[in-house]
């Protein structure tokens, strides 16, 4: 994932792009950086945040950096913003997404004779500098995001900080929210609105599906008309959006309450304690407990000061470690007690397995799992939420493939929740995980508790449509 925030200002701005970025950090886990516009043109910096937050990376660089417009980002796989030089002007982007056919982009510019590009440390092209050479090829930069849209598959959102101001583009079917804040001389651009509250910002406007706006010291205009088709990603709300963000004017953590009480309100089991796990699963479970009326407890705490999230690691030998070590169990709380937990989702249920087992062994009589979102068998496509290298890695898949041998191919039946295959899928998921029971959240009730349309969500990690 990753995500971005930029600022036009009529003082420096330069304190307002860091922090605002830096509520960014729950969506990247490689890269962060910074781009300030001054007098003398653009300061730049990148840090490595792997193995250190954001925040703490920009100490000697905010020293010096010092302009009116600017913008920031949180990588979850490149070096950003990069530095463009072109007959447009020079410029900075960042952009925020996944794009399924960059090789085919590189192979046709290597055709036509008509680009080059750096490659970064593994040998791979950054997929920003190919967005930069798509606006490149064209006469203006609303053109070039305009080409950059229509040439992407997959999904991608933009920041341009140039010398009229900061062009934000919202990917064409809209799977990534960009929205549009003001304050008294600053207008602000970012992919999450909790990013908004605390540095004074309202909030103006959502930024339509392929919309391009331009924002300067004055105001905004909309240079490109949204489309008329819009695919918001579903997952914003269940799991990797922020609580305090809104998105199409539905907030995460009001979502994530209905949540709960769908599930709730299709159950009958019996326990003594309802129970998040941290974080994410938290508002799930609160919705749940009070549907159902069951004591909501904390029998598992997150120790947050030195443990980083479990998915930043790129070995899973060490995400696995990190899961383990900042999740601390609280016996009193559990020994000879029936468990509830909500949880977001179930991904290849790898750190879940062991939080089972420890729960177990600190005495749990029962534990009984509520995945907030239905089984995941396909992987996203869009946005990459997952570290699964394949999508065999997914839980659902490895079930059916237990079930129907090495065939990749998914029979319809398991995405039917009332069919026999789903439930056999279920149970070989449970067995695994050493759970008492399970029980996964319907999509009818996810598209519910979300609120939009169902035509308006991309449900296909659930599903399968496009």
């Amino acid at each position: 994932m990753g995500g971005f925030f930029g600022v036009v200002s009529e003082k420096d701005c330069t304190d307002d792009v860091f922090y605002g970025t830096d509520y960014h950090s729950h969506l990247g886990t490689m890269r962060g950086g910074m781009a300030i516009k001054g007098p003398d043109g653009i300061d730049r910096a990148i840090h490595d945040i792997t193995s250190a937050q954001f925040r703490s990376k920009f100490e000697e660089d905010l020293a010096r950096m010092s302009g009116n417009s600017g913008i920031g980002v949180i990588s979850d796989f490149d070096d950003q913003p990069l530095i463009i030089g072109s007959h447009l002007g020079r410029y900075a982007i960042v952009t925020v997404g996944v794009i399924n056919n960059l090789d085919g982009i590189v192979r046709e510019v290597f055709r036509n004779r008509s680009g080059h590009f750096s490659e970064m440390a593994w040998g791979e092209v950054s997929p920003t500098e190919v967005v930069a050479m798509l606006i490149n090829q064209e006469d203006s930069f609303s053109a070039g995001l305009r080409r950059a849209q229509e040439s992407i598959q997959g999904s991608c959102s933009v920041l341009l900080l140039t010398e009229k101001g900061i062009y934000a583009s919202r990917d064409r079917l809209g799977r990534t929210p960009v929205a549009i804040g003001r304050k008294e001389g600053a207008f602000a651009v970012t992919f999450e609105t909790c990013a908004f509250p605390n540095l004074e910002y309202r909030f103006e406007k959502e930024l339509g599906p392929g919309e391009v706006v331009l924002l300067t010291e004055d105001g905004y205009e909309t240079v490109k008309e949204p489309g008329g088709m819009m695919r918001i990603c579903a997952f914003l709300w269940v799991y990797y959006g922020f609580p305090a963000s809104n998105y199409e004017g539905v907030n995460v953590e009001d979502a994530r309450n209905r949540c709960g009480e769908c599930l709730a309100r299709r159950d009958d089991v019996e326990v003594d304690m309802v129970a998040g796990v941290p974080d994410s699963g938290t508002g799930h479970a609160v919705g749940y407990a009070n549907y159902s009326g069951i004591p909501y407890r904390r029998p598992f705490v997150k120790y947050t000061p030195t443990w980083p999230r479990s998915f930043m690691p790129q070995k899973q030998e060490m995400r696995d470690l990190v899961a383990r070590m900042k999740l601390i169990p609280i016996r009193e709380l559990i020994n000879g007690k029936r468990l509830l937990f909500c949880e977001d989702s179930i991904v290849r249920g790898t750190q879940l397995k062991d939080t089972v087992k420890r729960l177990f062994d600190s005495g749990a009589s029962e534990i009984h799992m509520r995945p907030a979102c239905p089984p995941l068998v396909f992987g996203c496509r869009y946005l990459n939420f997952s570290r699964s290298r394949s999508v065999m890695d997914l839980a659902g898949r490895k079930a059916i493939q237990e079930l129907e041998g090495d065939n990749e191919s998914i029979p319809g039946a398991y995405l039917d929740p009332d069919s026999a295959e789903y439930t056999a899928m279920l149970a070989s998921i449970r067995k695994r995980l050493g759970l008492t029971t399970l029980a996964y959240q319907r999509l009818e009730d996810l598209v519910e508790a979300i609120g939009l349309p169902g035509e308006k969500l991309c449900t296909y990690c659930f599903d399968g449509t496009e």
